[in-house]
């Protein structure tokens, strides 16, 4: 029971800081894009800061809701 609060923090937590989160996540895939364009290697673009953290947001929000709901089956409702 304490592993699925704690994931379900970890969501929540997700979901509360996932502006900061995906600016950072977004400046090292930029810095490895950049790194991967100077030797030949052109990759697709990475995501714009918007569209990050909306995938964040929506990945922390999704694994609360996947931690309420085993909360919820495992005490037997």
């Amino acid at each position: 029971m304490q592993l699925e609060i704690f994931r379900l923090l970890l969501g929540i937590a997700i979901a509360v800081f996932h502006r900061p989160l995906a600016v950072r996540i977004m400046e090292q895939e930029r810095a490895l894009d950049a790194y991967f364009r100077e030797r030949g290697l052109h990759l697709p673009a990475p995501l714009s800061d918007v569209s990050a953290q909306n995938l964040y947001f929506c990945l922390g929000i999704f694994v609360a809701l996947f931690q309420i709901a085993r909360i919820w089956f495992s005490m037997g409702h």
